[in-house]
């Protein structure tokens, strides 16, 4: 099981990476940072990054203001 953002439990299965976990989410925000077990995740290897049964996954969408 993998708990994304502290809140949402979702099933893990092997290969599951942080690009599909992305899209099965529905995450399409254009700046989000993706952080697994305390360590940031690059964009370039969302794609290949395979989360760890008991991951600990945080989106942190990226806000602009001033």
């Amino acid at each position: 099981m993998i708990t994304v953002n502290r809140r949402e439990k979702v099933p893990w299965e092997p290969g599951l990476t942080v690009a599909e976990l992305k899209r099965r989410l529905n995450y399409t925000h254009p700046h989000i940072i993706v952080a697994v077990n305390g360590e940031i995740v690059p964009e370039e290897r969302y794609e290949s990054y395979e989360l760890p049964d008991d991951a600990d996954v945080r989106f942190i969408h990226l806000m602009a203001g001033g």
